[in-house]
């Protein structure tokens, strides 16, 4: 694939990766009462891993095979992204929302463009700027429902407090992904931080086993385990990865100014919960603002240099 068809697929991906994530939000509300957090998290990332290692199985076998050098960034990474983006995000699923754990990860493309430009000396442009400004202001006329008043006394349950704590991780997971260089491909470093993922999840998994109240295994429950390591699993940490690499860490943490948007349009399908009024103009302003932080320009770029 030449390098221009690579760009345009990277940006296309910009705009549907937003919606595979959007449906773990979904997820995570119907879990509830259904399958454990730790359960369906160990669940899902087990099946993705099964799905991917015949394609990567050949280069991580290989004898001097770079994951052997790089297992501690490969734990670090899977405990961040396959542990806490995952268990902790289906525990705050209980009590939350899912455009309320839309809008909280709304807010990880400013923690991410901000470490991006102090570790990975990133830049953004001028019009870069402006359209990140109005994805954040989207998703505040969103979070305050049209109304200031609304935005001061805002109120968080516990679950958004999981869900805070999932934010942060991802935040640092995007930032480490793209610090600690990989000698393997994308896809086959994904399979390995996998791995990671699955050997830090394990032993939660087993504690929330002996502790927590057990669900019977049921046909619903394996269904959610399959939709998640399919959409928000493979397909989108495939599509995540693939976009760091192509545009760097600031421009796909962008992404995530998507959510609330396609959070709020997957729980009007699911949960027949129309969108208000002030969704539409957070749409409004968040989906331009996606074009104009990610689009190259020249002016832009010689003035960010």
């Amino acid at each position: 694939m030449t390098p221009a068809r690579r760009l345009r697929l990277a940006y296309t991906l910009l705009w549907v990766t937003p919606l595979l994530w959007s449906s773990n939000y979904i997820i995570a509300r119907l879990a509830a009462g259904v399958i454990a957090p730790h359960m369906l998290a160990l669940g899902r990332w087990s099946l993705a891993f099964a799905l991917m290692l015949p394609f990567a199985w050949r280069a991580l076998a290989r004898d001097g095979a770079p994951w052997r050098r790089e297992w501690p960034h490969l734990l670090v990474l899977g405990g961040l992204g396959m542990w806490i983006c995952g268990a902790f995000v289906y525990i705050g699923g209980q009590s939350t929302s899912p455009i309320n754990i839309g809008l909280i990860y709304a807010t990880t493309p400013i923690l991410i463009a901000v470490a991006s430009t102090r570790v990975l000396h990133e830049r953004m442009s001028p019009t870069q700027r402006v359209g990140a400004a109005m994805a954040l202001a989207g998703t505040l006329f969103v979070i305050a429902k049209g109304d200031i008043d609304n935005l001061i006394g805002v109120r968080f349950t516990v679950g958004d407090g999981w869900i805070v704590v999932a934010a942060l991780a991802w935040a640092a997971y995007s930032i480490l992904l793209r610090r600690w260089p990989s000698a393997l491909g994308s896809a086959e470093r994904l399979v390995a931080i996998t791995a990671g993922g699955i050997v830090v999840l394990l032993p939660f998994t087993a504690l929330e086993w002996a502790l927590a109240p057990r669900h019977p295994l049921s046909a619903h429950g394996v269904g959610l385990v399959v939709l998640a390591a399919l959409l928000p699993g493979v397909f989108a940490y495939q599509a995540y990865s693939y976009m760091q690499r192509e545009l760097g860490a600031t421009k796909t943490g962008l992404v995530l100014y998507l959510g609330p948007v396609y959070a709020a349009l997957a729980t009007w399908l699911v949960f027949a919960e129309p969108p208000a009024w002030y969704h539409a103009v957070g749409a409004a302003l968040i989906l331009p603002s996606i074009y104009l932080a990610t689009r190259q320009h020249p002016i832009d770029s010689a003035s960010s240099t």
